[in-house]
């Protein structure tokens, strides 16, 4: 639950001397293909891979009211995932600080977001729309069968044991 505070220090204390874009992945993440041009944006997002092709009704938005992530019934555009998300480093800067505020906010008043800070990012991206948006495909999950629509894995998760790594 930590993750949106240490990018953002990062950011503020080395990537806006360093580069001009800056990507957020998950480590438990593998690279099967090149990331091009193609994946540049002022803000990026990706289609969480688990809900590229069910209704909107599904996406597993916070929705309790009482959570700074709260995303009403009949809202939102897309489900992102949280593992992969980025941008000009200024924007990636606007988009942590904006989500860690979101998550003290929470923390202050005794809540957690359903999908803690992929829950906060969905909000982000409801109020501040993504300029790029990635297909599922720069962050699948080898686990799903692949469907006739994906083409081309980039990015995907790797197999882990989730009990062992979670003790």
């Amino acid at each position: 639950m930590r993750r949106m505070e240490a990018i953002n220090r990062h950011v503020a204390t080395r990537s806006h001397g360093e580069v001009h874009y800056l990507f957020c992945l998950d480590i438990d993440m593998v690279f099967h293909n090149p990331w091009g041009p193609e994946s540049l944006g002022d803000t990026v997002a990706a289609i969480h891979p688990g809900y590229f092709d069910v209704p909107r009704e599904q996406f597993p938005y916070e929705r309790r009211s009482s959570s700074a992530a709260f995303i009403p019934e009949g809202e939102g555009d897309f489900y992102y995932g949280g593992a992969v998300f980025g941008g000009s480093v200024k924007k990636v800067y606007e988009l942590t600080k904006m989500c860690h505020m979101a998550i003290l906010a929470d923390k202050a008043n005794g809540i957690m977001a359903a999908w803690q800070e992929e829950s906060h990012l969905n909000r982000h991206f409801l109020s501040h729309k993504p300029s790029k948006l990635l297909s599922p495909e720069y962050i699948w999950d080898d686990r799903k069968p692949k469907p006739p629509e994906i083409h081309l894995i980039r990015f995907s998760t790797v197999n882990k044991n989730y009990k062992e790594v979670r003790n």
